[in-house]
């Protein structure tokens, strides 16, 4: 799972970051260079992939790292 997300991430980027570089981080996602724009069309991707949906009016600090998302998701 954390393979598919880091590509999500990727494509979220228009392909600035590798998923490979994604997996590698040890920093936020947002310390890659991940903007807003990014970080809603990751949301996006995830939520129509994933069929869940994502409270932007909660927590959502989960969204900072590939293992935090799908941390999140396995318990959806």
């Amino acid at each position: 799972m954390k393979e598919r997300l880091a590509q999500l991430v990727s494509e979220s980027c228009d392909g600035q970051l590798t998923p490979a570089e994604v997996l590698a981080a040890s920093v936020p996602l947002s310390y890659l260079g991940v903007t807003s724009l990014a970080q809603m069309r990751l949301i996006d991707a995830v939520e129509r992939e994933y069929d869940v949906e994502i409270d932007l009016g909660a927590d959502v600090s989960f969204l900072d790292s590939v293992g935090g998302l799908a941390d999140w998701l396995a318990t959806r």
